[in-house]
């Protein structure tokens, strides 16, 4: 019996993603390139030690990717956090990680698009953002819904692209560094841990993607633990390229002080590091690159991994039953891919009519996906720890705990906005929850009572 039939579902999604194909498709959901479009408000949230931010970020990231590669041997299916709380706990805390992560994976890709589409239309203003953002939008449906294989093969391309673009950046920017310190990454005239991870509540922006390859778990054709080793390995090559990147721009900022005391509220800090560094031509570069990446690359892999998180829960009836059915011919969830399109098309548009758009996005997206990473690591000892009796103390407790602390920190000193706006949309997720249970519709996880591979 397959890994997936062992808990009452059937294989309909096509297996055919290597090792390869999952790290590609993690490190193009975090984007080699990603803090090119947050480093100004990094730099400046974290009093110009913006490295040691992504530094922070990638440790607390590394507790939550181990604690995940746990989880999926011994869950092996679609489903990310909604799965492995509600098989490791119980369906209905299963249900509310869900809901609350459904606040990262529904809200990325409008936020990629938006992004992506204000970027386009400062490097040509005769188009409008709302015509960038259908375009962008079209284009990643269309990929795919024709297979996560296609999508497999155009990630890997643009993954070659942004590297490329990356490298350029580095040489040129090495080159004209003339004071090379310590600085972005330890300043002691500006150190406070409260505002360090202040910062990496924005910076964890970057790395929130290496979790969407445990929603390719059904269509992996290697065996389970391959999916925890490309997380591992997808954030580790991330996080060193994130802080060598931001290490190397926080020296080439023309005025530090400046953006520490007012902020990036144009987001073009990078670029102007890269003008420094190398003219005009090098800031228009990564200004596209950073375009395409999160507008195209980013987004196409973003919505791939929600459609997978709402055919897990819909095939659970616990999201309406279309949302389950998946295309005969592409082996695909084709009414939730593009449910996904239209959902983030809808929240573009409305966020490129706001002033604050981008910002508020970006914070209540951090706030659920860390909000659902709280839920995976007291899964992770509650399944083997406390129902199997593990005594493999390092993987099964230390690091879950650790896990929890350090993410629970960064929530506690998150924007208070994000704050407010998360606990109300996990109130909503609780309604909804109760509704389900008075119209006799509880979460039941198809089989729960079936033998699990702990």
């Amino acid at each position: 019996m397959g890994d997936v039939e062992r808990f009452g579902y059937r294989q309909e999604l096509s297996r055919s993603l290597s090792f390869g194909d999952l790290l590609t498709y993690g490190l193009i959901f975090m984007v080699p390139i990603a803090p090119f479009g947050i480093f100004g408000s990094v730099f400046s949230g974290s009093g110009g030690m913006v490295a040691l931010a992504y530094a922070v970020g990638m440790v607390a990231m590394m507790f939550t990717a181990l604690s995940y590669a746990q989880m999926v041997k011994a869950f092996p299916m679609a489903g990310s956090v909604y799965s492995y709380a509600g098989r490791g706990i119980a369906p209905p805390v299963g249900f509310l990680a869900g809901w609350v992560i459904l606040l990262d994976y529904v809200l990325v890709p409008g936020l990629l698009y938006l992004v992506a589409g204000v970027a386009m239309h400062s490097l040509v203003p005769g188009i409008p953002v709302w015509l960038w953002l259908v375009a962008f939008v079209a284009l990643n449906t269309v990929v795919n819904y024709f297979g996560i294989k296609m999508t497999a093969r155009v990630t890997k391309v643009m993954l070659i692209a942004e590297l490329i673009v990356l490298v350029v950046f580095l040489v040129v920017a090495i080159a004209a560094v003339d004071d090379w310190s310590f600085a972005p990454l330890y300043d002691a005239h500006r150190f406070e841990w409260s505002v360090v991870f202040g910062a990496v509540s924005i910076a964890v922006l970057s790395f929130l993607g290496f979790d969407g390859i445990s929603m390719l778990a059904e269509e992996s054709r290697e065996e389970a633990r391959t999916i925890g080793r490309a997380m591992v390995a997808a954030l580790l090559l991330a996080g060193t390229l994130f802080i060598v990147q931001t290490w190397v721009a926080a020296l080439l900022v023309p005025d530090a002080a400046g953006l520490i005391a007012n902020g990036d509220a144009e987001g073009t800090a990078f670029y102007d590091a890269a003008r420094v560094a190398g003219g005009g031509w090098l800031a228009t570069l990564t200004a596209l690159a950073t375009a395409i990446a999160w507008g195209f690359a980013n987004s196409l892999v973003a919505q791939a991994a929600t459609s997978r998180l709402l055919y897990a829960m819909a095939r659970d009836r616990q999201m309406p039953r279309f949302l389950s059915r998946i295309n005969d011919r592409h082996r695909v969830p084709a009414n939730a891919t593009l449910v996904v399109a239209a959902l983030s098309l809808a929240l573009g548009l409305y966020m490129a009519s706001r002033d604050d758009g981008i910002s508020l996005l970006s914070t209540l997206v951090n706030f659920g996906a860390m909000t659902a990473f709280l839920a995976l690591h007291v899964a992770v000892v509650v399944h083997y720890v406390v129902r199997n009796g593990s005594r493999d103390w390092w993987r099964h407790l230390v690091v879950p705990v650790l896990g929890f602390a350090i993410l629970l920190y960064v929530v506690i000193n998150a924007d208070i906005a994000a704050q407010v706006l998360g606990f109300a949309w996990l109130g909503v997720g609780i309604i909804v929850l109760i509704s389900l249970y008075a119209t006799g519709r509880r979460p039941v996880l198809a089989g729960m009572n079936e033998g699990t591979d702990a």
